[in-house]
């Protein structure tokens, strides 16, 4: 492999370790592999969580911790952010209403921003532990998805107004909309998927997505009506929608956070951030899968977002420096991100 340095905007070199073609491969989106092509050093400090993509302004909004950044995805120049957010998961985007909603799990609270200027219109109250949020368009709701609480909540795209709250039995990880009428989340305690009326605001399907555990970051590819989920025990489970039942399990890596599914390309992404991977999967036919590829990224980079219209990837990360040393409350202390280290990583086909 060949590295090949790129310089951030805080002026931080960055090697990137480039991921080779196999001879003879195609090298169409859908067949070639994956492999960074930049890195823009972002800095602050604060850990990170999922990153939302706002293709039609050209923003990515990453959760950071306190507040959400947003940036400009081509270069990673700061456009603004959305202040004191305690403990920021998740960015849903309602454009036709004007707004956007980031969650906050601290205070169980979800914040309602204008998506032109990003001025902070209100903030509500929606459940403990508020993680994951998507915008459904068929009943015009935000949907929150609580992890503490077991719940989702519904808010009101237009006017930030709870709806209804809806249990959903189990810890809530990352959710999708089928934009014709149906949510799916990821259970991440009992290893289920869970199918939601957003309508009606009640639980319409569930099923075991075994011999996965501890689903998180979840995709869907609409025309085939096929659901993937990433899972800690480094495999991805794969769902007929239809069928209500897992098809296949395909092997990831380590500490996936983050999936995505590209329809033009009919490939699947996985980010892994225990092993500093992105797993690539091509969806051969809707029953039919195999992994196209294992690209490097860095440690720690475990949630994605994809903008389907340049096939690129984004995920990010940091540097992080030596683990403190384990104590009674906490004998497994995980190694803090150094300061002004964090990065946005760019992958092309």
């Amino acid at each position: 492999m060949m590295g090949r340095p790129w310089r951030g905007l805080g002026g931080v070199a960055v090697v990137l370790w480039l991921a080779p073609v196999a001879p003879g491969s195609a090298q169409s989106p859908s067949a070639a592999t994956y492999h960074l092509v930049r890195a823009d050093t972002l800095g602050g400090d604060g850990r990170w969580d999922y990153l939302t993509l706002d293709a039609s302004g050209r923003r990515l909004f990453i959760a950071r911790q306190t507040r959400i950044m947003v940036v400009d995805p081509a270069s990673g120049a700061a456009l603004g952010e959305i202040p004191d957010i305690a403990g920021a998961h998740g960015v849903a985007l309602a454009e036709a209403a004007g707004h956007g909603f980031a969650t906050s799990g601290h205070d169980g609270s979800v914040t309602m921003f204008d998506l032109r200027t990003l001025a902070v219109l209100r903030r509500t109250a929606v459940g403990a532990g508020a993680d994951a949020t998507l915008f459904d368009p068929v009943s015009g709701r935000v949907f929150t998805f609580n992890g503490a609480a077991a719940s989702a909540t519904a808010v009101d795209a237009a006017s930030d107004r709870v709806i209804g709250t809806i249990a959903l039995g189990g810890k809530p990880e990352f959710g999708v909309s089928d934009g014709a009428g149906k949510l799916y989340v990821n259970i991440e305690d009992t290893g289920e998927l869970v199918e939601i009326d957003p309508v009606r605001l009640r639980v319409t399907r569930r099923w075991p997505l075994a011999p996965c555990e501890e689903p998180t970051g979840l995709a869907l590819d609409r025309p085939h009506r096929v659901l993937f989920s990433g899972c800690s025990n480094r495999i991805m489970a794969i769902s007929d929608v239809r069928a209500g039942r897992t098809i296949a399990q395909v092997p990831i890596g380590a500490g996936v956070d983050g999936v995505a599914f590209d329809a033009g390309t009919g490939l699947a992404f996985a980010s892994n951030g225990g092993d500093g991977t992105l797993t690539v999967v091509h969806e051969d036919a809707p029953a039919a899968f195999h992994v196209v590829s294992i690209v490097p990224t860095r440690q720690g980079a475990r949630t994605l977002t994809l903008d389907p219209r340049q096939h690129r990837i984004y995920t990010v990360t940091a540097v992080f420096g030596p683990p403190p040393a384990p104590t009674v409350a906490e004998p497994h202390p995980r190694a803090a991100p150094l300061p002004g280290t964090f990065m946005l990583l760019s992958l092309d086909p």
